[in-house]
């Protein structure tokens, strides 16, 4: 790695070097996560895709905190909000309010769908292997380029807590991470999150009461305490805190925060968890259980914006604002310029290396399994054994371990826009289908396969546009006029009305689907429980009459 790349990702004040403590207590946690994965190492590929769906709505609750409390959540939201203020808070909206659209339309559905991947749904619900094809690599490059920036994450905390290089950090990490994912499947990766969101909510909480109780900002409840460091901020400061519109306009935030509510609905390895449990109530509680795990970290991640740059701007050596590198790790920063204990930072970021691990784990299960089930299996070879699949499932994850951590450590600057990048894809080229799939039985397949590629035609017109430059050394998107409309961090507040509408306008005018297609649609809706194992293909009877 260059000096220049190495000095773009390394934060000034960050204490990096060898600690004894927290890299003692982060080993003894990487060996638990790697003995969890020994312990529930997998044989069949029910255990290694869906864990065998024996998962409970606490335990899949906590694992879809841990999924999606990434290392961006984790160490980069208190950032985003403490750099943009009020404009910040779209990403909390977004990710947080499209649970709420999961649990009233997808969740229960899609466990009542029972497949075992989301390009599952698509291939059944319109019998077809080209939509199949296209969920497949959507979820293959979706998995990549989120994990990517987990590995920057990885890197950073390793510097801070064992002194190790970024690169050295990185592979060690990934190393790992593999290590787990590929022996145990969906079944040791969900107990493995349940017991990462432990330690990474602790970890998160506790670096935030200290910090508050330390310099005296708050007590009991921060989340409700720092108004007056908030207001402080935002007058002497920071005016962004309470001025909403500083850095961007009011149609730039509800389309950033339209295209990640779709965004969380459509990304994969989030709606996988439905399939991991008995019944689509679990299903639902699942999901009720996540969103309130989600909302313990979210709840403090203003608060540590606000404490953070109060911090900064009082440091003698730092000031706000924050540089990019520092806002990557501003959470286990702003727990070191408090001047908490060395142990207790680091626990702070092992936490962050949970919460790192926890998602790439995910992504990596949903990649395999779009890359063993449904494209050498399902487009491939249809007789394949369940020994063939584990083997190729095994094999993807090690590659796209291999390839992340390449990419993570080769160059890390355009990847983490690329993050935003990949919730609009998953918005405006999955989130469609899943729905219309779900709540309208007369979708056809023309009609989703058109809609599936207009929305990847949307989606690569936009990135060709704000980032073709940046390759070939120019700035700016090629056409300001179309990015003022079209950011490709947030295109479905336009896209994703223009892929309904062309999926509902092809639907009416094409034939409609086969009556067993309508009939699974509606058993995706009956009231009739369903056992652990079925799907709705296998007890499709009519849930409703046909209109």
């Amino acid at each position: 790695m260059s000096t220049d790349l190495l000095l773009q990702i390394v934060p000034e004040g960050l204490d990096i070097g060898f600690k004894l403590i927290p890299a003692l207590t982060t080993i003894g946690m990487l060996v638990a996560f790697l003995a969890v994965g020994f312990f529930f190492r997998v044989a069949d590929t029910d255990n290694l895709w869906v864990a065998g769906r024996s998962i409970g709505n606490i335990e899949n609750g906590m694992a879809i905190g841990a999924n999606w409390m990434s290392a961006a959540s984790y160490l980069g939201v208190a950032a985003t909000i403490a750099t943009l203020g009020y404009f910040g808070l779209a990403y909390l909206v977004g990710w947080t309010a499209g649970y709420f659209i999961l649990l009233i339309f997808l969740a229960s559905q899609f466990r009542r769908f029972g497949k075992y991947t989301a390009p599952d749904f698509v291939a059944d619900r319109f019998y077809s292997d080209t939509g199949r094809a296209i969920a497949a690599v959507t979820t293959l490059f979706i998995a990549y380029v989120y994990a990517v920036s987990q590995g920057r994450g990885m890197g950073l905390m390793s510097m801070y807590l064992f002194g190790t290089t970024y690169t050295q950090g990185v592979i060690l990490l990934m190393g790992v991470t593999i290590g787990y994912v590929a022996l145990s499947g969906m079944l040791g990766t969900t107990k493995n999150m349940a017991l990462q969101y432990v330690i990474l909510i602790i970890a998160f909480l506790g670096g935030l009461y200290a910090v508050g109780w330390t310099q005296g900002y708050s007590t009991v409840l921060p989340y409700l305490e720092f108004g007056d460091e908030a207001t402080l901020v935002a007058e002497q400061i920071a005016r962004e805190f309470t001025a909403p519109f500083v850095n961007a306009g009011y149609y730039e935030w509800v389309a950033l925060c339209f295209t990640l509510i779709v965004g969380t609905c459509g990304l994969p390895h989030v709606l996988v968890r439905f399939y991991t449990v008995d019944n689509e109530r679990t299903a639902r509680w699942s999901c009720v259980w996540g969103l309130f795990f989600i909302c313990l970290l979210y709840w403090g991640t203003a608060t540590y914006a606000a404490f953070g740059t109060l911090l900064f701007d009082q440091s003698e050596a730092l000031s706000f604002p924050f540089t990019s590198a520092q806002g990557d790790v501003v959470v286990v920063l702003t727990t070191q310029l408090a001047n908490l204990p060395e142990w207790l930072v680091g626990l702070v970021a092992a936490g962050a290396v949970a919460a790192a691990l926890a998602t790439v784990s995910g992504l990596f299960i949903s990649g395999s399994s779009a890359a063993a089930h449904d494209i050498y299996t399902n487009l491939y070879k249809p007789e394949a054994s369940e020994r063939e699949q584990l083997i190729v499932g095994r094999l993807t994850i090690l590659g796209l371990g291999i390839l992340v951590a390449a990419t993570a450590i080769a160059d890390v600057g355009v990847i983490a826009s690329l993050v935003a990048v990949a919730f609009a894809i998953a918005g405006v080229v999955m989130f469609p289908v899943f729905f219309l799939g779900l709540w309208w039985e007369h979708t056809t397949r023309e009609g989703a396969l058109a809609g599936m590629l207009v929305g990847l035609a949307i989606s690569i017109v936009t990135i060709i546009n704000d980032y073709a430059s940046e390759v070939i050394g120019g700035e700016g998107p090629l056409l300001p006029a179309l990015n003022a409309v079209l950011p490709a961090t947030s295109t479905a507040l336009i896209g994703v009305p223009v892929v309904m509408t062309v999926i509902i306008a092809i639907s009416l005018v094409t034939d409609d689907p086969p009556q067993e297609v309508k009939r699974m649609v509606r058993q995706c809706h009956s009231p009739e429980p369903m056992s652990r194992m079925e799907s709705a293909e296998e007890v499709a009877t009519d849930g409703g009459e046909e209109q």
